[in-house]
């Protein structure tokens, strides 16, 4: 399975700190925002790895991270996303690198405590299809929410005002590599951006979507400041994911 940690955008939301760098490289705690969904992905052992950078800064990343090394890896593979189209297009680029194969993707401000081994190794156990990560929270409606009923999803409605669970849809997601061509048939969004969650509803509509709900905590670490201060806060306290 191949891994792909989408990191582009101009993080807008943090600004003045974006305007001298890519958000996915301003600190967690003690290390770049970037080093954490990397080691997700080893912990979960994924370990041939595209990063999807953008921005002003994209160059950045590759003198911090270089092939990996640091990272016990033998290279580290990226692309580039021009402006903001969204995540489904930010998905869309590293189609050559994924080729035949099943992909795990993962928000590169999205931080976890624990691991996703156990929801990677379900998925290879799937025959087709996709799946997604849900996380329980005391307000669902600033995220992707899903309605779940008999083990199975229904749908997902974005940032809903009356949500139908408090189910997010966190920043983690496995597909197999149809996913290309729902990309391709995607349209832009009122904001002009290839989403995701229509994505997700595609494999839904078709039958062929399962979730599995995240242990331990979440954040999203570029959603805002107080996110930022958050969830660097929850690592110092639990060492979440750190580099071994």
């Amino acid at each position: 399975m191949k891994g792909v940690i989408l990191a582009g955008g101009l993080g807008s939301r943090l600004r003045p700190l974006t305007k001298i760098t890519n958000k996915h490289l301003l600190p967690i705690y003690d290390r770049p925002m970037i080093f954490y969904p990397i080691q997700a992905m080893i912990n979960a052992g994924i370990k041939d790895i595209m990063i999807v950078c953008g921005g002003n800064h994209a160059g950045e990343f590759l003198r911090l991270l270089g092939n990996g090394k640091d990272f016990g890896l033998k290279h580290l593979n990226y692309t580039y996303q021009e402006g903001e189209g969204g995540i489904a297009d930010a998905l869309a680029l590293t189609r050559f690198f994924v080729d035949d194969d099943r992909v795990a993707v993962m928000l590169g401000d999205n931080i976890i405590e624990n691991n996703f081994l156990q929801a990677k190794n379900d998925f290879e156990a799937q025959e087709t299809g996709a799946k997604i990560l849900l996380k329980e929270v005391a307000d669902p409606r600033p995220y992707g929410v899903a309605e779940v009923s008999g083990g199975k999803v229904l749908g997902i409605e974005e940032k809903p005002q009356q949500p139908k669970s408090n189910l997010a849809v966190i920043g983690i997601y496995f597909f197999d590599n149809t996913v290309f061509k729902i990309v391709d048939t995607l349209k832009p969004s009122g904001r002009g951006e290839l989403e995701i969650t229509d994505v997700n509803n595609a494999y839904i509509q078709r039958g062929d979507m399962s979730y599995s709900i995240l242990e331990g905590w979440w954040g999203d670490a570029g959603e805002s400041f107080e996110s930022l201060i958050e969830v660097s806060n929850l690592v110092y306290q639990t060492g979440a994911n750190k580099m071994p």
